[in-house]
């Protein structure tokens, strides 16, 4: 029977999910070889990525449990081991990229984790280098993590501030952390307020995202990049209506693109229009995905983002908090119908938080190799002509 060449068996296997592969690891050495070899991975979640496969969405309730949902059908389910489950800490995700989720438990520990592969990395401390302020006043933080394709590395950005109740004490600190250096350094600090006390970021075509203040007296929201190339900040322009004092809006990102959900009022309903930037850093290019008057898709909170298109980009999921039952809710949105699917997830009680993520074989650093120590002794070995060296 003929065999098949290398570069056939690396199609096959690309389509694969992450466990039948983790699991094939063990026919021999070869296909060991090949599934961790950086090439591979790489072409294994590009190939997720471009045909919508391998993803899943990742549930958090009771705090530190764990679920990873099959993203296309939502009854499958299995259970995660967090990495800090022997403790049962409080764990919140700060972001998701390419497989690989970034952590932090109750005590500020901050971790990367592939729930794919069960493998974790703790990341190394680093210290807020405030002065000390002549006043009390509390930090505002922001949170960003995504992956820089020009020097082929992870990255978490950490912007940190303070700022006095009257504006008259103000100081910022940006870090940037690397997975491939393993260790975190000071940029550029960032020159806009913070919008709330503890944001986090979200990732569109390699830059990181966030809203905030150009002054602590403005109420006019901007949008703010980080691209993880050039680790410059810059502004994203928004539509115009969001300059509507009357309009209520939010960004998010969903399926590669800047996506925002404006809500406002007309002729005394409440409607929710949802649009996205076709192409990024273009103003021209909002355009409007969808639009829902309130009540119609049981929207509690009206400015909630989509999570993501289906896999034939025909439906839009929802995570919704419904206040009046003091439950969540995913909902598809069939954009063409316009109808509404509650899904259903097995297993989890009825408050619980969401994110997405691909699965993948994305390595992390691997502990350095035992260096065995040399011998000290100076004495001689004897040889023994009949049994060799003693």
């Amino acid at each position: 029977m003929a065999t098949l060449s290398h570069d056939m068996t690396l199609d096959i296997l690309r389509c694969l999910s992450v466990n039948d592969l983790l699991r094939f690891k063990c026919v021999s050495k070869f296909w060991c070889s090949w599934i961790e070899d950086p090439y591979f991975i790489k072409l294994h979640l590009s190939y997720s990525l471009k045909t919508n496969t391998n993803r899943s969405l990742i549930v958090r309730y009771c705090k530190y449990q764990f679920l990873s949902v099959n993203y296309d059908s939502p009854k499958t389910t299995r259970s995660l081991k967090q990495p800090l489950s022997e403790q049962k800490k409080y764990i919140q995700i700060l972001g998701s990229c390419n497989g690989l989720l970034a952590v932090e438990d109750d005590d500020g520990r901050i971790l990367l984790w592939n729930p794919s592969t069960r493998k974790y990395q703790v990341l190394p401390s680093t210290e807020i280098e405030f002065p000390s302020p002549p006043i009390r006043c509390s930090p505002s933080t922001y949170y960003g993590f995504g992956y820089d394709p020009v020097s082929d590395d992870y990255k978490l950005v950490r912007i940190v501030q303070l700022l006095g109740a009257k504006d008259e004490y103000f100081h910022s600190e940006a870090k940037v952390y690397s997975l491939r250096s393993n260790s975190w350094r000071r940029i550029k600090d960032f020159c806009f307020y913070f919008i709330s006390y503890r944001q986090l970021g979200f990732l569109a075509n390699n830059v990181l995202h966030l809203l905030a203040f150009k002054t602590p007296e403005s109420s006019k929201k901007d949008l703010v990049g980080f691209d993880l190339r050039s680790e410059e900040f810059s502004l994203v322009e928004l539509p115009d209506f969001c300059l509507d004092e009357n309009i209520y809006f939010d960004v998010k990102a969903m399926g590669g693109y800047l996506c925002l959900s404006a809500t406002y009022w007309e002729l005394g309903d409440i409607v929710a229009d949802v649009w996205i930037m076709k192409e990024y850093g273009v103003k021209e290019s909002w355009v409007k995905l969808m639009s829902s008057t309130y009540p119609d898709l049981l929207l509690c909170s009206p400015s909630e983002v989509p999570l993501a298109f289906s896999k034939n980009g025909d439906k839009v999921l929802f995570h919704f908090k419904l206040n009046r039952d003091r439950r969540d809710s995913l909902v598809w949105y069939d954009l063409g119908s316009k109808r509404v699917e509650e899904v259903g997830i097995r297993g989890v009680p009825i408050v619980y938080d969401v994110d997405l993520y691909v699965e993948s074989l994305v390595p992390l650093n691997l502990k350095p190799p035992r260096v065995r120590k040399k011998r000290t002794s100076t004495s001689k070995k004897k040889f023994c002509p009949e049994r060799g060296k003693c």
